[in-house]
């Protein structure tokens, strides 16, 4: 058997991983779309999230996503994910999340990497977002406009103005769709108005806020849930009857009553139907899961786009093949300008 090198472990930091991560949205853009379609043709290992959860803290939680991937070249790529959601971090001035992702060498098994997560957490929900926008939206625009795409703009709304809602404004360009006016939702006005100058002055679209939540439903054509909520607060489909595309990033903000009347896009249907999100009370409340459509991983194989006859809801669940996908391209970016740890590995004699 030939010898292999010595296992190598690098670190890489959060400042590093954002850089790398800001000048690559569409590199990011299309490995988490391969990583899709590798999905749907059965080259992953992605097995269900577990859930740390703390019985003194009930909003609490960290959550352990493992994940393994072979892309269509054959190389394979393996790691985990430990993301913390801890909500009153945000009243301390913090984000919400924090996170760290582990890399695991294919060959050996040994930890080659970790790296600060919370970003590319951040940037693969708002590449899957923004690959669903693109999937569903074209078909919405020509309904819309009767056949001429050009005819008029996408109205987009964010319900909620934290770092996810920051991440995907920052990939609307992504979509190549005409985006005309943007509007902010939140239960702090200050994090509206800050998300909506952001995008106002990063990205120069005409954006504002807006107080009413159900106003902010029924005049957009896109609707992206970025909150914390942990159970569901909109529960009037007739707020959706304009038929919009629903980004339900958040997962636990509609009611089963707007869950049943929508095509329903999953990324992965077992992982969706879980842990309480919106889907999965749904299912709870009419013992079947029929009222899921389709999978994002299906239309990016050619499947086809639910009708516009009803709302569309995107939830993605958020798979751990993602994280390990776009871990790996930042890997790639920087392993050759980054020194690994000396001597992290200690006592690499087997006898």
């Amino acid at each position: 058997m030939n010898a292999l090198p010595l296992p190598q472990f690098r670190v890489f930091t959060g400042e590093q991983v954002s850089s790398t991560l800001g000048t690559g949205k569409a590199a990011v853009l299309e490995t988490v779309e391969a990583a899709y379609r590798a999905h749907h043709a059965g080259r992953t290992v992605n097995p269900e999230s577990q859930f740390l959860r703390f019985p003194d803290a009930q909003r609490n939680r960290i959550i352990a996503l493992p994940a393994h991937l072979r892309d269509d070249d054959g190389e394979a790529v393996t790691g985990i994910k430990w993301i913390s959601s801890f909500p009153e971090n945000i009243e301390r001035g913090m984000p919400r999340a924090s996170a760290v992702l582990i890399l695991n060498d294919g060959a050996t098994g040994y930890p080659m990497a970790c790296m600060e997560a919370s970003v590319i957490s951040a940037a693969r929900t708002a590449a899957s977002a923004i690959s669903a926008l693109r999937c569903l939206a074209r078909d919405a625009l020509a309904t819309k406009a009767t056949g001429n795409t050009s005819a008029r703009s996408l109205r987009v709304a964010f319900v909620g103005a934290g770092v996810i809602a920051r991440h995907v404004a920052e990939c609307l360009p992504l979509a190549a769709l005409p985006i005309g006016d943007v509007t902010v939702h939140d239960l702090n006005p200050d994090y509206a108005t800050a998300l909506a100058t952001r995008i106002g002055m990063r990205l120069g679209y005409d954006a504002r806020t807006e107080a009413s939540l159900e106003r902010t439903v029924r005049t957009s054509d896109v609707i992206v849930f970025t909150t914390t909520a942990s159970s569901p607060y909109v529960d009037d489909p007739d707020w959706f009857s304009h038929c919009p595309v629903v980004l339900h990033l958040s997962l636990r903000d509609l009611a089963p009553a707007v869950v049943l009347a929508s095509h329903n896009v999953v990324d992965d249907i077992d992982h969706c139907l879980r842990a309480m999100t919106s889907l999965h009370l749904a299912e709870v409340e009419t013992g079947h899961r029929r009222f899921v459509t389709t999978s994002l991983p299906h239309l990016l194989c050619g499947g086809q786009a639910p009708m516009r006859d009803r709302p569309i809801v995107f939830s993605p669940f958020g798979l751990g093949i993602l994280d390990i996908a776009v871990g790996r391209w930042v890997y790639e970016q920087l392993a050759a300008q980054q020194a690994p740890v000396p001597h992290f590995f200690h006592d690499m004699q087997r006898a």
